[in-house]
């Protein structure tokens, strides 16, 4: 049987966690009887906690709402989902919002203890937020893989991990780890392959770490001139298509920059009326399609397979006004 103390805690959760509920649902969820399930609100009314009773056979318990209420007891995992929502929410994304969860969450690392104190600051430091979302349900990725990678950059300790490819194929990394990135609900932790000597993006979720930590790391510069932001979005726009192709588009980085304004996009100046147009899709002819939406005259430095494509896609253009 739980001590009472603890019960309390797991009593407190339950009633903040559903609506209502009866007193023979709390009994066999603690292990003890309804009569120890009265005391115990008793207690939790005692402590100032506001918790409503309905007599009969559809009655049961309820937390009302109370501007007195303590301060909310977290366990270590529902302190850290915390901290990671208040720092997405303070990273931007939703109008008016950043000020008050940049409060609330000081206000949160104030009150937990030293030791989720610790844990909570330190993936808020070492975590980059992308605003955004995408649809669908994301891969879930359990805190304490978000927190080891957190404390392994911040004590700057190389992390050995188990990674599974977007191919599927398995393998073991050796990393100096830098910066989590949390982009569109989905978590990357960028670092220093030190077997590839490059910088590289890990899903999260993909990742298991090994331990022990590996020896310490000296600070690199990051990549980007340390926009890890705009190093994530490139990376994954390019390595989440099936096919990529590079492009030379006569026109300056500038001008093409002005009107394809997205970031995402892959752009190197070449000279003062050229520039290089790195794309990636899943489709070829898609690609030469897109690339003809510019209305720039280009060309195609590579795969053969997408300068194929922009050769059947000018000879069916040309069959169409042939005739005129």
């Amino acid at each position: 049987m739980l001590e009472t103390s603890a019960r309390l805690l797991k009593l407190l959760s339950l009633l903040q966690a559903h609506k209502e509920w009866s007193g023979p649902e709390l009994s066999a969820r603690l292990g003890v009887s309804t009569r120890t399930i009265r005391n115990d609100v008793e207690r939790l009314r005692s402590l100032g906690y506001p918790v409503h009773a309905t007599p009969g056979v559809a009655g049961g318990y309820r937390l009302g709402a109370g501007a007195a209420l303590p301060p909310l007891l977290l366990d270590d995992e529902e302190a850290v989902a915390v901290a990671v929502g208040l720092g997405r929410a303070a990273g931007g994304g939703v109008a008016g919002i950043e000020e008050s969860s940049v409060r609330a969450l000081a206000k949160l690392e104030q009150v937990l203890p030293s030791r989720l104190r610790r844990r909570v600051s330190t993936l808020n430091a070492f975590t980059v937020q992308i605003p955004g979302q995408i649809p669908g349900k994301s891969p879930l990725v359990a805190p304490e893989v978000l927190t080891t990678i957190a404390n392994a950059a911040r004590d700057r300790e190389r992390l050995r991990f188990d990674y599974t490819g977007h191919d599927g194929a398995d393998s073991v990394r050796d990393v100096e780890p830098y910066r989590l990135v949390h982009r569109h609900s989905r978590w990357y932790l960028v670092g220093y392959d030190t077997e590839r000597r490059d910088w590289r993006t890990f899903r999260a979720d993909r990742i298991t770490p090994r331990t022990p930590a590996g020896p310490r790391f000296t600070q690199r510069d990051l990549p980007a001139d340390g926009d890890v932001a705009a190093y994530v979005e490139k990376g994954v726009n390019t390595a989440m298509w099936r096919h990529r192709g590079t492009v030379l588009v006569h026109v300056s980085a500038e001008a093409l920059r002005a009107r394809l304004p997205s970031p995402e996009l892959d752009i190197e100046p070449v000279d003062d009326e050229s520039c290089l147009l790195r794309l990636g899709g899943d489709d070829l002819n898609g690609m030469a399609t897109w690339v003809g939406f510019l209305g720039l005259d280009f060309e195609v430095l590579d795969p053969p397979e997408l300068a194929d494509a922009v050769r059947v896609l000018a000879e069916r253009y040309g069959r169409a006004v042939s005739g005129r």
